[in-house]
């Protein structure tokens, strides 16, 4: 093994750097903006600017696609994962079946920790909205192209990104924690979960304002073209795989501690 030349290391990397810089002043005057920083930021927000055309006429904002497509893309997996992986499934595990039990036990342990009595119901539900934010999150990374209404190329945001999806997610999580306090304790089991009731409220806005801040810092980022090169791939990535590690731990894990409280018999 030969050592390592810290001399050869900075020279490599001066030449990266420079032709970067070439890249940057060489494409400057190619770049295209059809909205101002001003714009850009109250879309990212608002998506009252930037609409996507429908089959039908209807316009809808991006994130809805980036819905579609996230839910699509998990329901295909599972499905293929059913069909063609579970079934090889062995004694002495491969690197995919680790990854998968890893995975489903991640939630598995955390449902049964927080709720002892009650959580096959809850390891299963916290699973999907868990894989739903990471997957969702992780989305924003590939950069999917399409077009607006108004012919503009942009790229597909979070699905959680938007106000009412992350809504959607905290209610519908509030919801399951009261479905599990009447299925244990009928309606006292009501009254236990609307005590609770700023908890969709929280919910809504600690996974909105987490996934928007993110988007905000890139978009700030890629507008600027002489700091499109380099910095906002390092920007991105770690906006994005952080808030998808966390923000699927924090929903998870408070639906999970609120289930459990709700369903403890009384």
């Amino acid at each position: 093994m030969k050592p390592f030349n810290k001399k050869r290391f900075i020279i490599i990397l001066m030449a990266v750097l420079c032709v970067m810089l070439v890249g940057v002043m060489m494409t400057k005057q190619y770049s295209v903006r059809h909205e101002t920083i001003r714009e850009t930021m109250r879309d990212a927000v608002l998506h009252d600017i930037n609409k996507i055309r429908l089959p039908g006429g209807l316009l809808v904002d991006p994130s809805l696609v980036s819905a579609f497509i996230v839910t699509g893309i998990l329901l295909t997996c599972a499905v293929l994962i059913r069909i063609l992986v579970i079934p090889r499934f062995q004694i002495v595990p491969g690197s995919v079946q680790m990854l998968i039990e890893g995975w489903v036990g991640l939630f598995h342990g955390l449902a049964k920790s927080n709720s002892p009595h009650k959580n096959r119901l809850l390891g299963g539900y916290i699973f999907t909205a868990g894989s739903y934010i990471f997957v969702g999150t992780m989305f924003e990374l590939f950069g999917v192209q399409v077009k607006t209404a108004a012919g503009h190329p942009i790229s597909l945001p979070a699905p959680l990104a938007n106000i009412n999806g992350a809504l959607a997610m905290g209610l519908f999580s509030y919801l399951f924690i009261m479905l599990g306090g009447v299925l244990t304790n009928q309606i006292r089991g009501v009254g236990r979960t609307l005590k609770e009731f700023s908890l969709p409220v929280s919910m809504t806005f600690r996974l909105f304002g987490a996934l928007l801040s993110g988007m905000l810092v890139t978009e700030l980022v890629y507008y600027y073209i002489t700091l499109s090169f380099f910095l906002p791939v390092v920007v991105g990535l770690m906006f994005t795989v952080l808030h998808a590690l966390i923000q699927a731990y924090v929903l998870t894990m408070l639906t999970s501690v609120y289930y459990g409280e709700v369903t403890e018999t009384v």
